[in-house]
């Protein structure tokens, strides 16, 4: 019994080869399926183009709320980064970056939160799945030239340290709102 079961061990382990080579082979006279290379010869690359990034902040409703936190002694840094960003957003070229000019709407409460002054950030409308993270969306906006002055690398940090915390809604008009 034992002489069996090594025999058909080492038998079944010298035709595997022969069954792998036949179920990559198609019979002579026929073509491989569309996309798959002869048999022999490795797969050719593929040349499909990189996906692009998902966004850092984006929405998934018709409208956006953004609850910032922002250092009381950086207030000044936050307005001018909003600024730039409204200002960019207006002069874009690329239609889908400028649609979002008129759809940022930014207001500063009377009340802060944790000891921080608090903005309230709304985007109506929101387009879901478009970027809304602030630098993403300033950075979309600069030159090519702007990117690359060493001033600018100063101003993102500059930006990302005044802000103190960040909350995100996605909010949907209910009732008569609009």
């Amino acid at each position: 019994m034992r002489a069996f079961v090594i025999s058909t061990f080492v038998l079944a382990a010298a035709l595997a080869p022969v069954a792998v080579y036949a179920q990559q082979t198609p019979p002579a006279g026929q073509q491989p399926p569309a996309g798959q290379p002869p048999a022999g010869q490795p797969p050719a690359a593929t040349t499909q183009p990189p996906a692009p990034a998902a966004p850092k902040l984006s929405f998934t409703t018709p409208g956006g709320l953004l609850l910032v936190q922002v250092k009381q002694d950086q207030t000044a840094a936050f307005e001018e980064m909003f600024a730039k960003i409204k200002a960019g957003l207006a002069s874009a070229s690329d239609p889908d970056t400028k649609a979002q000019a008129g759809a940022w709407h930014i207001y500063k409460t009377a009340e802060g939160m944790q000891g921080n002054a608090l903005y309230v950030v709304l985007i109506d409308p929101a387009k879901p799945g478009a970027e809304y993270s602030f630098l993403e969306v300033l950075n979309n906006t600069l030159t090519p030239e702007q990117k690359r002055d060493p001033a600018t690398q100063d101003m993102y940090k500059r930006y990302a340290a005044a802000i103190a915390g960040l909350n995100k809604l996605n909010v949907t008009p209910v009732g008569g709102g609009q």
